[in-house]
This record gives structure tokens, C-alpha cells and sequence, in this order.
């Protein structure tokens, strides 16, 4: 007889608007369980082993509605129209300038003041051989937070049996509209303290740098000798408060990294992130150009989730997207998606534990 997979779900509360916010439980045959909103396709929990075989959540999050209606960090969103930032909250396309809410120094951060990560999702239960599934659509209309056209959003999360979550986004529009989607999960693989400790290898040899608003100016730097080199595995807090302009500009990292892949579309490893004590190791594959490194500067200790206070450095995020402000700055490849077109890309994060102690 074969295995049945899990899927539970349960009310997570209701919108001052009335909507139903549910929350869905995914659990493969290792015992893994992953948890996830209709709101903005949010993670809020994440339980993997370590290597003694115990459980910890792993990604940073709230246990109640009302912190994730409010703007703030995106704990474990689905992020979109355009993921980061659009310099100035503006942009022009086929002639026209659209104009956008400015949620973030002059610019518009994370599709805006009611992003993806704001929306109710339709969400729909399945499963495959390889474990549960949860598909999410949404429906951003023409001019949802300045943007154009009506935009038809699915997002699919795929949770194997082999600790892998598939992020798969898929999108079409019926008028021209820059497209970036991705996922904004806050990780600390020891499940407490800060990431400080954390080893990170980033497969870049370039990032984009950045002015004192989080905007990408001129060409691409090389990593090389600065801090901003994880091309072999190091301490995250090591160069964290480095003299070097990028670091003041990001108050830390908070920087898109180029990945190195053979074909511009393949799927390649982006980023790994190790933790000695418990084990763990997160693999982030992706078809994206970029990684996004957030590590988590703007935490602050006043939010507070899970019994915990949320911390400077509680957490950091591997954002898989195109370069920040693309549709204003042409020598990156183009965010824009057009009638007529299929907007595809997908990533994968790859949890496994390894011993460190040898």
C-alpha cells in the first residue's frame, strides 16, 4: 500500500477585509515539515534534522497574522511584481513612465507598499511520487501598485522526500510589465542565536555594487580581495563590519551576487551555507542570473515571533532574482515580460546534514 503524504491545513486568522488566511502543513517521509500561508505564499516554519537526528525550525517567522500584514522584513514571502529595488519608484516602458509607490529611501522595494507578499493566494493541495505540493495563483491587476497589465501569477512549491523545496514561478501578462519574482526566507540553520557563525560559500565572482540607496551603479566588481570573496566557504561575521564603501552602503550585506554558470538559464548551485554544531548545510540552486545576500543588518530586536526577539544578524536570506533596478538600467539582462511570452524560472533549496566534528 502506498505512503500517504501529508497535507493538513488550518485557519491562521482572518484579514481586517475579511479574508481567509490559511495556513498548510507539508510534511515528506523523513519527517520534514514545512508550513506556508495563502498570504504571500509565506513560509513560517521550516523543521529539518540536524545530525543527530533532532528537529529545529529553521527559518524566522510570526506566530500570528497580524506582524505579517505590516510592512516589514517579508519574513518567508513570495516576492513580486518586482523584486528589491526600482530607483526612484519609476520607469518607463514603450513610452510611458509608470509611476510607483516609494516604500524604501526615494524607491520602490519588493512590488511596493502591497506586494505579493500582501495578497491573498489561491491555493490548491497536491502531490507527486517525490512528496506534497502546494500551488498558489494570484492575479495582479492592471495598475496593482503602478504596475501594467493584468499579470497571472503561479507559484509551486514542491517539498521531496529528499529535503529539497522546488520554488517554481511561472507568470503571463496581457500588456508589457517587468517581472522578478522570488522568495524571501530569513534562515538561521542552528535555529537560534544569530548567523554570524554560519560558513557561506557564494559561487560569484562579481556583485553588483551599490550607492547609499541600495541601487546598483556602474559596472559589476570582482569580489576578489575584498569582503565580499565566499567563493571558498568562510565565516559570515568575519568581514561584517570590513572598512570598505559597499559594506557601509549595504550597513553589512545586502548585495546581489552574479552567479557563475556556463548558460545564462541553467540551473546551478548559487550558494551554500553550512552550520558546524547542528550540521546542517542549505544548498541554493537556481535558473536566476543573481543571489541576493541579506544578512539580516535591519533586524533590530523589535519584532518579535516564535518567543523569539529577532535580532541583528538573526537571520539571512539567499534571494535568487534578476539584478535590482534592471528595468532602468539596460545593461542588465531585461526583467520585462510581454505578451505572448511565459515567464519560467525556478529554484531549489536543498537541506542535508553533514558531520563537521572530524
Amino acid at each position: 500500500m502506498a505512503e500517504c503524504i501529508k497535507i493538513s491545513q488550518k485557519l491562521f486568522g482572518v484579514t481586517p477585509s475579511g479574508e481567509t488566511v490559511t495556513e498548510f502543513t507539508l510534511t515528506n517521509k523523513v519527517g520534514s515539515r514545512i508550513k506556508i500561508l495563502n498570504l504571500g505564499g509565506i513560509i513560517t516554519e521550516w523543521y529539518t534534522r540536524d545530525i543527530n537526528g533532532n528537529f529545529a525550525d529553521v527559518v524566522l517567522g510570526f506566530d500570528t497574522l497580524d506582524p505579517y500584514l505590516k510592512a516589514g522584513p517579508y519574513f518567508g514571502a513570495i516576492i513580486g511584481r518586482v523584486g528589491n529595488r526600482i530607483a526612484n519608484a519609476q520607469f518607463q516602458l514603450d513610452g510611458k513612465t509608470y509611476c510607483l509607490t516609494a516604500n524604501s529611501k526615494g524607491n520602490s522595494l519588493h512590488g511596493g507598499l502591497t506586494g505579493f507578499d500582501k495578497k491573498i493566494w489561491t491555493a490548491k493541495k497536491s502531490q507527486d511520487a517525490n512528496g506534497p505540493i502546494l500551488t498558489l495563483y494570484l492575479l495582479s491587476e492592471d495598475g496593482d501598485q503602478g504596475f501594467p497589465g493584468n499579470l497571472e501569477t503561479t507559484v509551486t512549491y514542491k517539498f521531496t522526500h529528499n529535503d529539497e523545496l522546488i520554488v517554481e514561478y511561472f507568470a503571463i501578462t496581457d500588456k508589457a510589465t517587468p517581472v522578478n519574482l522570488t522568495q524571501h526566507s530569513y534562515f538561521n540553520l542552528a535555529g537560534e542565536g544569530d548567523i554570524l557563525g554560519h560558513k557561506l560559500q557564494i559561487f560569484s565572482d562579481n556583485i553588483n555594487a551599490v550607492n547609499n540607496a541600495q541601487v546598483p551603479v556602474g559596472e559589476p566588481m570582482q569580489v576578489a580581495d575584498t569582503p565580499f570573496d565566499f567563493r571558498t566557504p568562510r565565516r559570515i561575521g568575519d568581514r561584517m563590519h570590513a572598512e570598505h564603501e559597499q559594506i557601509k552602503n549595504g550597513s553589512g550585506y545586502d548585495h546581489n551576487f552574479l552567479i557563475k554558470k556556463v548558460h545564462y538559464k541553467d540551473l546551478a548551485l548559487a550558494a551554500r551555507a553550512i552550520e558546524d554544531t547542528s550540521g546542517r548545510v542549505l544548498e541554493v540552486f537556481t535558473e536566476e542570473p543573481g543571489v541576493h545576500f541579506y544578512s539580516g543588518n535591519f533586524l533590530d530586536g523589535s519584532l518579535i515571533g516564535k518567543g523569539i526577539n529577532y535580532q541583528k544578524y538573526a537571520g539571512f536570506c539567499l534571494e535568487t532574482q534578476h539584478t535590482p533596478d534592471a528595468i532602468n538600467q539596460p545593461q542588465f539582462p531585461s526583467v520585462v515580460l510581454f505578451p505572448g511570452e511565459e515567464y519560467r524560472t525556478r529554484t531549489i533549496f536543498k537541506f542535508s546534514v553533514q558531520n563537521f566534528s572530524n
